[in-house]
């Protein structure tokens, strides 16, 4: 017996069906089936070809009227949300609701060409922001790839749409990444030496790997391997707002940013002897146990008030990754292995946005050309 209301069936063959109203035509229904291992995986199935029939029916309703860039933006989202991990589904709604919606979203779409593109990329560098300072070039730049992102759904679903806006880009400048200068990357890992405690340990081994402070603060004693001197990185925490919630913010555990992401790090071997090993293997490294953890936002204030005792600069946690980068190209790291160490897709990734020689390398690179003229 199907449950009331699901039209959802197990058949003879052992197989799961369900069964959906397609569209109506002249008052008759036209079904289509789903067929699945189990119960859930039918449903599962079933709420997901409903909500496409739902977004195609109203795309179809809209066509030939002049749809708000609003209307269209939700239907974008609709689209996309079953293919996107939910914090980047969380980001786009953001985006939308903060910058997209509140200055183009009652712009009859086929109206947003280059020259009102153009403009309201200008106002966003400006005085964009809750302080009216404008935002930088990457902020806007993100914002337009959404914006672009949605005017080509809007085109698949057969608006009429202005493709000159499609020209409009944002010229980001070339900032260079920040690094630890020697002397303070040295002070700093004497310093945690010096005072071990879980979060310094923590510090450390973002120093000798590069690992982000969202994969650092999702590690348990699990993903580590000492017979092998292996670190299995396959997890991150975020703190991601919650829409229309209770609460503004949660903090999640998931899958990394990509599948490159996912890897093993070997452990340098002077590492391992300052490493507080736990045989509760469940238990998060940075607190101890499996019951609590720390967060992102906990660390990087920990790690702010160590650089003020070893009287270093202020930097962001994430400096740490860039100067691990850049100390492991000064020592004749092979570019390949130090991409996978980072969880990078490729090597142009590595060379481009974390690898920045100093100028002490640069030197001892110019001198050989002093080889060339050195009368032997």
């Amino acid at each position: 017996m199907p449950r009331k209301g699901e039209n959802i069936y197990k058949r003879k063959d052992g197989r799961w069906e369900g069964r959906f109203i397609r569209q109506k035509i002249s008052g008759i229904a036209k079904y289509s089936y789903v067929y699945g291992k189990s119960y859930s995986e039918v449903k599962k199935k079933l709420e997901l070809k409903k909500t496409q029939c739902y977004q195609r029916t109203n795309v179809q309703s809209f066509i030939g009227q002049d749809i708000l860039f609003k209307d269209i933006c939700i239907l974008w989202l609709e689209d996309i949300k079953s293919t996107l991990k939910e914090s980047s589904y969380i980001r786009y709604s953001n985006i939308i609701s903060t910058y997209i919606i509140l200055l183009l979203g009652d712009i009859a779409i086929n109206d947003i060409d280059y020259a009102l593109l153009s403009s309201y990329v200008s106002e966003l560098l400006s005085s964009g922001g809750t302080k009216g300072e404008g935002l930088s070039s990457k902020t806007v730049a993100d914002i337009l790839s959404v914006i672009k992102a949605i005017l080509k759904y809007a085109s698949r679903c057969k608006y009429e749409v202005d493709l000159s806006a499609m020209n409009v880009y944002v010229k980001q400048k070339n900032t260079p990444v920040k690094t630890l200068e020697v002397a303070d990357y040295k002070r700093l890992i004497e310093y945690l030496l010096a005072e071990p405690n879980l979060l310094n340990q923590g510090i450390l081994i973002c120093a000798f790997t590069g690992i982000r402070i969202g994969e650092l603060c999702a590690l348990t004693w699990e993903d580590f391997s000492f017979d092998k001197k292996i670190i299995h990185v396959h997890k991150t925490m975020q703190r991601l707002q919650i829409p229309n919630g209770d609460r503004k913010t949660t903090i999640q555990i998931t899958a990394p940013k990509s599948q490159c992401s996912v890897r093993d790090i070997p452990i340098p071997e002077f590492l391992i002897p300052y490493l507080n090993k736990l045989e509760n293997k469940n238990a998060y490294i940075l607190s101890g146990n499996s019951f609590n953890y720390v967060e992102p936002r906990t660390m990087q204030n920990h790690f702010k008030r160590i650089l003020k005792q070893c009287n270093i600069e202020n930097v962001n946690f994430h400096v740490l990754r860039h100067s691990f980068a850049t100390r492991c190209i000064e020592l004749g790291f092979d570019i390949k292995s130090l991409s996978e160490i980072l969880g990078h897709a490729n090597v142009n990734i590595t060379l481009n946005r974390y690898v920045h020689p100093s100028m002490e390398l640069k030197k001892k690179n110019m001198s050989k050309l002093s080889n060339l003229f050195t009368v032997k």
